[in-house]
């Protein structure tokens, strides 16, 4: 799981990818040397509360920082159009701003401080002297970084560099090539292309990853400590990654620089001395990646403070966890659900925000004021999947037709069953095709041709050629895990691949009983052994009559279930281990399938975004009462049941995630905390859960205790006047 890295300031650096890049520039009239005015000065050694601090002895290594005009202009550019649609002023974003930024150089400079003593407490007794003997201030903060530490600041720079030119040249090879990505755009899975926590490219011991401008003939930069050719052939894990643009060339790409270049002129960020075509001569680029530097150094020593709060249950000396800490933290938020749960819109309430980090410990009884179903049952709230088939445009238009003339009869009953008859019929023409088309054609591609690299996968017997997300998939060293996706089903149909890039498919027509031969066999595989029994209603279509026996008013909702099945999880379930791969589980490798055959078919997208599917409560909901009726069923089942409804917007496969059983009490009944270090358990979440919470409110009372100490008149130094133009400009 990714460490918690807190940085609390939004101001830490103007990133290259902001709309400061976007050519326009936010004050016109102001020139060079006004962006270049001291707006604030920073100096935390000139405060008395420095005097009583333990850091006093290393004060030494502070000198006065300087917040720049350009520095607020480049925040707003930032960031401010967001804090104007919250109905702040210009002023008061401004003034926001200018704090933030201030705010900032007080965290830094007093992160420098703790690290110098972190050094010297580890034995570098002249750590102060060494620091001060550094002439530039990025030899300074790269002297409290370790070589893999600066190595990963320069990759994430360079990274952001390359993605800033990367955005610019598309623009440039689509109006060359007259070929232009669709702006089709599908969901997918947590962590697509995420890369895993401290990661950089490595040859030979040291980062392989360079700019590209696509100029060459400069030598090495002493500033960077890397070689100045800019061409893609030297850009390492750029080329050899395939991170570039197809259909890249020098020409585009010298073009996007230069309206790169353009964009740091027009917002005065270029100086008379800098060299155009180096781009890591730039003075500008030089202070970006000082500012990179600082955050890493800031960073670094919150990661102090995670480690002190780590120390608290996991004893630094490899000793048993400190049980009796999370415990205390474990039965306080238990007794805060249990006397908050007293209604069933208070826990169905809860059950909406569930979350890696958002636990329901405590499930209530009937006891409670929770009363039962009609069988006596409490276990009727849970979470589903929904794999929606929808109708056709031309079914559709027929189920207007047939809902209008219900609408329009006073014969009852007799109309209703004539509608949902007729609805019936049409639900069995119904056939839907694999909905990720927009993962070949649309605004990203993520489809790659899998059948000469990935030796097994689902549907390659049938010449089915194309998997999603290479790079999550195929490289676990660099990439995250995605959660609760399994990622071996194939597109379902052809594919070909047209000399501009596009893709032509040609997907298969898949019937509700193809849709569950698909479910039943996928999970399966993925699961390695035959769990999924699943039975259809053999007189379905046949039916007649949808109202309860005797009731010319109370519709019978049973009768719209076409299937219903379930997963056998066998011995092995364990709701402890909640949606993680813990223990190779059959929970979690059937929940992975159907989430991925949720994907690749449903045309309800809404679900895609749950944390595991929708949450369902035991009374009315605002579902279409089909589906209200079929999930509540299934829930009472327990998780891995199965059922399909029917709806006015076409079939429903419904899977059963996750359920609450309501006998009372605590739902994970007594933890086993010796899994506090076993990923995808729920002692794990919770005690990541606790460290995370702990660690953010250790940071949030260390920011609030150094602004009131350090940021008063003694060491902050404003000079409003020098930016009062551009609130004007703002009013």
């Amino acid at each position: 799981m990714k460490k918690n890295k807190i940085l609390s300031s939004i101001l830490v650096s103007a990133l290259l990818c902001s709309a400061a890049f976007s050519g326009c520039s936010l004050v016109t009239t102001n020139n060079k040397a006004d962006m270049e005015q001291v707006i604030a000065t920073v100096n935390i050694s000139q405060s008395s509360a420095m005097e009583n601090d333990s850091l006093n002895s290393y004060k030494e290594a502070v000198t006065a920082s300087n917040v720049l005009k350009r520095d607020l202009v480049s925040a707003y550019l930032n960031v401010g159009s967001t804090y104007a649609q919250y109905g702040m002023s210009g002023e008061q974003i401004v003034d926001m701003l200018v704090n933030s930024l201030v705010n900032t150089e007080v965290i830094s400079q007093y992160a420098v401080l703790n690290l110098l003593k972190d050094k010297v407490d580890n034995g570098e007794s002249n750590a102060l002297e060494q620091y001060l003997a550094k002439e530039t201030e990025k030899d300074k903060y790269e002297y409290l970084l370790s070589a893999e530490e600066i190595d990963e600041v320069k990759y994430n720079f360079f990274k952001t560099l390359n993605t800033s030119l990367d955005s610019y040249e598309k623009q440039f090879i689509e109006e060359e090539t007259n070929e232009q990505r669709g702006t089709e755009t599908r969901t997918t899975p947590g962590n697509v292309d995420t890369e895993t926590e401290n990661f950089y490219p490595k040859k030979d011991g040291t980062l392989n990853y360079f700019v590209y401008t696509g100029y060459s003939g400069f030598g090495q930069s002493d500033f960077f400590g890397v070689g100045g050719d800019y061409t893609l052939q030297n850009s390492g894990d750029y080329l050899e990654n395939e991170s570039y643009l197809e259909d890249t060339n020098e020409s585009s790409r010298k073009k996007a620089y230069n309206r790169f270049l353009n964009s740091l002129n027009s917002n005065y960020l270029l100086t008379e001395d800098d060299n155009p075509s180096d781009i890591l001569s730039l003075k500008y680029v030089k202070d970006q990646y000082v500012l990179q530097l600082k955050t890493a150094v800031t960073n670094k020593y919150y990661e102090l403070y995670e480690a002190q709060v780590k120390a608290k249950i996991l004893p630094e000396d490899g000793s048993a966890p400190d049980v009796s800490y999370i415990q205390t933290r474990y039965d306080s938020l238990f007794e805060q659900q249990k006397a908050s749960y007293t209604s069933a819109s208070a826990f169905e309430t809860a059950m909406g925000s569930m979350g890696d980090s958002s636990f329901i410990l405590y499930s209530p009884s009937a006891v409670d004021g929770f009363a039962p179903d009609e069988d006596g049952n409490y276990n009727t709230y849970g979470y589903v999947y929904n794999i929606l088939l929808p109708f056709s445009n031309r079914q559709n238009a027929v189920l207007s037709g047939l809902q209008s003339e219900r609408t329009a009869s006073n014969n009852g009953k007799q109309s209703e069953n004539e509608y949902f008859a007729a609805r019936n019929a049409l639900l069995g023409q119904i056939e839907t095709v694999d909905q990720r088309s927009a993962w070949f054609n649309g605004k990203t591609e993520y489809a790659y041709d899998a059948s000469a690299t990935v030796s097994d996968y689902y549907g390659k017997d049938e010449g089915r050629d194309y998997l999603f997300f290479e790079n999550n998939l195929k490289n676990s060293d660099r990439y995250e895990a995605l959660k609760n996706y399994d990622g071996r089903y194939a597109y379902n149909g052809r594919v070909a691949e047209n000399e501009d890039g596009s893709y032509l498919l040609l997907p298969e027509k898949v019937s509700i009983d193809g849709m569950l031969d698909e479910l039943e066999s996928y999970v399966n595989y993925v699961v390695g052994s035959d769990v999924v029994t699943i039975e259809t209603n053999a007189n379905y279509y046949a039916e007649t009559d949808f109202y309860k026996d005797g009731s010319d008013k109370e519709v019978d909702y049973s009768k719209f279930v076409y299937a219903t099945g379930s997963v056998d999880f066998g011995a092995d379930f364990n709701r402890n281990n909640l949606f993680y791969n813990v223990d190779d589980s059959v929970q979690y490798k059937a929940m992975s399938a159907i989430n991925e055959l949720q994907y690749a078919y449903t045309t309800d997208t809404a679900v895609l975004s749950e944390y595991v599917g929708y949450s369902v409560g035991a009374g009315a909901t605002q579902f279409i009462k089909e589906f209200e009726y079929a999930t509540q069923e299934a829930i009472k089942n327990g998780p891995g049941s199965i059922a399909v409804c029917a709806g006015d917007y076409g079939w429903h496969l419904i899977y059963v995630t996750y359920t609450f059983n309501f006998e009372g009490g605590a739902v994970y009944n007594t933890p086993d905390w010796s899994k506090i270090e076993e990923e995808g358990t729920f002692e794990n979440l919770f005690y990541e859960y606790v460290k995370s919470s702990d660690l953010g409110t250790a940071e949030t009372g260390l920011r609030t205790t150094l602004i009131q100490n350090f940021s008063g008149d003694e060491s902050v130094t404003h000079y409003e006047d020098r930016y009062q133009d551009l609130v004007n400009s703002l009013s």
